[in-house]
Formats: C-alpha cells, sequence, structure tokens
C-alpha cells in the first residue's frame, strides 16, 4: 500500500511516539524496579504495560470483523477517518492526566496480570502497537468513519472504527502517563 491518507498518518505518528516514550520509560529499569508497586492496589511499570498490550487486543479483536466484511464488500473511504462527536468526547475522556470524575476500574477482561515479567509486558506491549499499525494499513482504503464495531467492554454500545483507533492511542497515552508516575516515585525512594 503506499502513502496513507493524512490522518490516518497522524495516527501512525502518535503510535510511534507512544512507542518512543515507552523506550524511554523502560530503559535502564531492572525486573524488579518493572515489578515495583508504588502503593498497594497500584499497578507497576510492567503492569501498566501489560494492561495496554491486552487492551489493545481486545479492541483490534473486536474491531478487525467488521472492517474485514467491509473490504470484502468493497466499503471505500469516502472521506477522512474521524470520531464523531460522542467518540471525541470519549478520546478526550481517556487523555492524560485523568480527571476524577472519568476514573474508572479497568474491566476484568483487560486488567493486568499478576506481577509480569518487565521484558514480556514490553514486548506484549510493542507487538500490540505494531498490530494496530497493520490495522491501520490493512484497512486505510475504507470508510472508518462509517464502518461500526460493538464495543468489547459496553454491550450495545457501537464505535466507528476511526473512534476506536483515536481510544487505542489514548489508552496508550493515559497509561504511559500513569507508568511515568511509577517511575518518577521509584526515582523519588531511591
Amino acid at each position: 500500500m503506499g502513502d496513507l491518507p493524512n490522518e490516518l498518518q497522524v495516527l501512525v505518528d502518535a503510535l510511534n511516539a507512544i512507542d518512543r516514550d515507552a523506550r524511554a520509560l523502560v530503559e535502564g529499569l531492572s525486573p524488579e524496579e518493572g515489578a515495583w508497586r508504588p502503593a498497594p492496589g497500584a499497578w507497576s511499570v510492567a503492569e501498566c504495560l501489560d494492561h495496554l498490550a491486552t487492551a489493545n487486543r481486545v479492541y483490534l479483536a473486536a474491531m478487525d470483523p467488521p472492517a474485514a466484511r467491509a473490504l470484502a464488500a468493497g466499503r471505500a473511504r469516502r472521506g477522512p477517518a474521524r470520531p464523531g462527536v460522542i467518540g471525541r468526547w470519549f478520546v478526550r475522556s481517556l487523555e492524560p492526566p485523568p480527571r476524577r470524575i472519568y476514573r474508572s476500574k479497568a474491566p476484568r477482561l483487560i486488567r493486568p496480570r499478576q506481577a509480569p515479567p518487565l521484558a514480556d509486558a514490553v514486548d506484549a506491549f510493542f507487538a500490540s502497537q505494531e498490530a494496530v499499525r497493520r490495522f491501520i494499513r490493512s484497512y486505510a482504503t475504507l470508510d472508518l468513519s462509517r464502518i461500526r464495531f460493538p464495543n468489547p467492554f459496553v454491550p450495545g454500545v457501537r464505535f466507528r472504527l476511526a473512534t476506536g483507533l483515536h481510544v487505542i492511542a489514548a489508552h496508550d497515552r493515559r497509561h504511559l502517563w500513569q507508568a511515568r508516575r511509577v517511575r518518577e516515585a521509584l526515582s523519588g525512594r531511591a
């Protein structure tokens, strides 16, 4: 596939920036430091990355079947891949820092594993990021603003594929922000 449409390239660039932030975050962390929690019930850096990897896989698993059906049906792109009004609100609610009104526990389906090894969580996170980029490249010719998928966490709610892609990026930024706070707390205790 050739060049991506501008708004999809912006998403890929955002994912690439997220990858750079994640690499900087884990650089020099030992496995023990990656598993350190700043408080009981708080997540470690490894758990934040594990959560993101799982959430990205779950979201893509919900998004892929409608996208594949649309590709087979020839639902060609008619405009930019952008979230709708509700989708934009939801994406904004995920951006860091989390606001008290929007805080909630992660759905059980995407809670991180208990104390995942840092290297495993990092690898899983980067693999999930590449899967999102692959999804964008594979379905760039589709009308991503009109094709909907079932939200895997809220029964009965359907999002645009474009919204799903923006949700993934915002959710990544949110939990990398959280993981940076953990790393800062770790540095502060030394």
